[in-house]
């Protein structure tokens, strides 16, 4: 374990030096690891998984489009892709990555295949942290954890392949056998993490709710949709207001924030832009700051798993959400945005 200064504060984090792949494989050469659900998380942590040695068998329901999904992928029915109470049964260790609606369905299944000694990990803290809502409460003779990465399972297969990691944070809620942390931590650098952080179930839960409504989504959305309203109101041409919001955020200035941060971002932008930038990022915080304070209150309190769990479990649920994402994907900023994508240099 390292000890690294973030800020002026000190945190011990697991790298793939003090805990390197091989010793991954080690913890874990005895054990079956089932992945339930092939949706958003399951197909980057599985290949990733597969790919770095270990034992790793899917389960999903058959027929869907998951399934199909897959095999295409390369996973083989009968070898390493199973119908789910199959996969259940043979799994020492269940990597549960349904959806959160999906997980609270499925969880009388999942606990009666919960032996002593077994293994329960969760990629998201939802389930246990609002317990009293999902109604998810494991036997006490199995160990339960999380590996959280932070960001999605698209994104963990792609830095993968690259031969990078995603960061991600890790969690032991049970540790019914004394070798819990090291199944997680061993988990976490199997799905391809870059470094772990520890934390806890609840704080997992909490950050990641509030950054999904923040600025990783929610907030951002808002805000250019703000930027883009108020320069069209003013005769600003779609193709300007768009770039002038996003594209060139997107593509010129955040990989300057991901490579070396805000701070040296703003060192390589032109003085009027720095001048402007410092003159306005504190009203913006002061602006958002009460926002941010009611939304992370919204999920504290459990109102926001609420809120989820009513809607994503309704039958209805897909059709709305679809209905709800085509506002935005019929909006004039993403028609633009799909415009400006298509000409870009490499898709010329």
């Amino acid at each position: 374990m390292a000890k690294l200064n973030f800020g002026g504060v000190e945190e011990d984090v697991i790298t793939r030096e003090e805990f390197p792949l091989s010793k991954a494989q080690e913890t874990l050469k005895n054990e079956t690891i089932a992945v339930i659900g092939y949706g958003v998380q399951g197909p980057g942590q599985s290949l990733n998984q597969k790919d770095n040695g270990l034992n790793v068998i899917v389960g999903q329901r058959k027929p869907s489009k998951s399934w199909d999904k897959a095999v295409n992928d390369g996973w083989v029915p009968g070898k390493d892709l199973f119908e789910i109470e199959e996969a259940l049964d043979k799994a020492t260790i269940v990597c549960y990555l349904l959806s959160d609606a999906a997980q609270i369905a499925l969880w009388p299944t999942v606990k009666k295949h919960l032996t002593k000694g077994k293994t329960l990990y969760f990629s998201h803290g939802f389930a246990i942290t609002y317990k009293q809502r999902t109604g998810i409460i494991p036997p006490e003779d199995v160990d339960v954890i999380l590996v959280a990465p932070k960001g999605s399972g698209t994104s963990l297969r792609r830095m993968f392949l690259e031969g990078r990691g995603l960061n991600s944070s890790f969690a032991v809620h049970q540790d019914a056998t004394g070798k819990a942390r090291d199944k997680a931590i061993a988990l976490g650098i199997g799905v391809g993490s870059g470094y772990l952080f520890e934390t806890s179930f609840q704080k997992e839960v909490y950050s990641d709710l509030t950054g999904e409504r923040g600025t990783l989504m929610g907030a951002i959305q808002g805000i250019f949709a703000a930027q883009y309203d108020v320069l069209r109101k003013n005769g600003h041409t779609p193709s300007e207001a768009f770039n002038e919001t996003v594209e060139e955020l997107t593509q010129s200035l955040m990989p300057l924030v991901a490579e070396n941060g805000m701070d040296w971002m703003y060192a390589n932008c032109s003085t009027t832009a720095q001048r402007g930038a410092l003159d306005w990022w504190k009203k913006f915080r002061d602006a958002t700051a009460p926002v941010f304070d009611e939304l992370y209150k919204s999920v504290a309190s459990g109102n926001e798993a609420q809120i989820s769990i009513d809607s994503n479990s309704k039958d209805d649920y897909r059709e709305k959400l679809e209905e709800e994402l085509k506002e935005l994907h019929d909006s004039e900023m993403w028609n633009t945005g799909a415009t400006v994508r298509k000409l870009r240099p490499e898709n010329n």
